[in-house]
């Protein structure tokens, strides 16, 4: 087993999906799925549950993913430290965030940080905003993007880049919801909610249901991810209450179709900021990154 049989299993660990993680490594499948019963072999343990439509973890799959994320870290380190004295910074920064940052904050981000690194490899990963301290704490990502929990972990740094403002969306087009909200005085209890499945907006909304005394909300459906709320916002299926930006970069068929109103619940806006573990700030290729905020 080596470093690179370790990448493969991780990105596998993380997809949980052949097709995606042989792609995503230029490789066929079948190679893949080779070298990860090569592996399952050397250790005589089974890592991956496997049927037709899923792709699951065993006990040893989940302990060989924490040894593969502790030693690539420690190799790239090693790396790091060996090279702190040379001209250049060199090696790979993973850095998790939304979707919708990579579009709004990220690139003015890291239009500084290569134009001063070049040669340091950019490795990021795009998924549900709420997930990123976790990412930062299984050291799945080196750096995140993220609202800053109300109880953030005493491990974890954190610097603020920006400010998000909540807006409640509802749909544009006709449709029960939209009438429903046209009441002058709508009734919130049984107009049906999408909402995050955690985060600081699921917490902002959960807050406004008890002040409101609405014991049982009507919610449509929870799902991570706001981008996909923000579709099914636009096909009628409910409101929710979501950050701005993520609107501000939907796409204009999207947009054309939701209603925003950012005094209905009133909310104040939460910090925007990149975390990491402090433990590692002082890492080369993680300081000359967080130097840059």
């Amino acid at each position: 087993m080596d470093f690179r049989d370790l990448k493969l299993f991780l990105h596998l660990a993380e997809s949980r999906h052949f097709g995606r993680t042989a792609k995503a490594c230029h490789i066929s499948p079948s190679t893949l799925s080779r070298q990860i019963q090569r592996i399952e072999e050397e250790l005589g343990q089974a890592l991956f549950l496997r049927d037709n439509r899923t792709v699951q973890m065993t006990d040893a799959g989940e302990q060989l993913k924490s040894f593969a994320q502790q030693t690539l870290l420690q190799y790239q380190q090693l790396r790091d430290g060996l090279g702190h004295n040379g001209p250049m910074l060199s090696g790979e920064l993973r850095i998790f965030c939304s979707v919708t940052a990579a579009y709004s904050h990220l690139p003015a981000i890291l239009d500084r940080f290569r134009a001063q690194h070049p040669l340091v490899e950019i490795k990021l990963t795009t998924g549900d905003a709420a997930d990123a301290v976790e990412k930062i704490q299984s050291i799945e990502a080196d750096l995140a993007i993220a609202g800053r929990p109300e109880n953030l972990p005493s491990t974890v740094d954190f610097v603020k880049i920006g400010e998000i403002p909540l807006v409640l969306i509802s749909p544009a087009l006709p449709c029960p919801v939209r009438t429903q909200m046209l009441q002058a005085t709508p009734d919130w209890a049984h107009i049906p909610f999408i909402l995050p499945e955690h985060g600081p907006t699921r917490r902002r909304i959960d807050q406004w249901f008890r002040l409101h005394h609405i014991n049982n909300p009507q919610i449509y459906a929870t799902v991570a991810g706001h981008e996909a709320i923000v579709s099914m916002v636009a096909l009628g299926c409910g409101v929710a209450l979501i950050p701005g930006v993520v609107l501000d970069n939907s796409p204009e068929s999207i947009r054309s179709r939701i209603h925003a109103s950012d005094n209905t619940l009133h909310s104040t806006p939460f910090d925007l900021g990149v975390c990491v573990q402090k433990k590692r700030v002082n890492e080369p290729l993680i300081h000359a990154f967080w130097q840059l905020l």
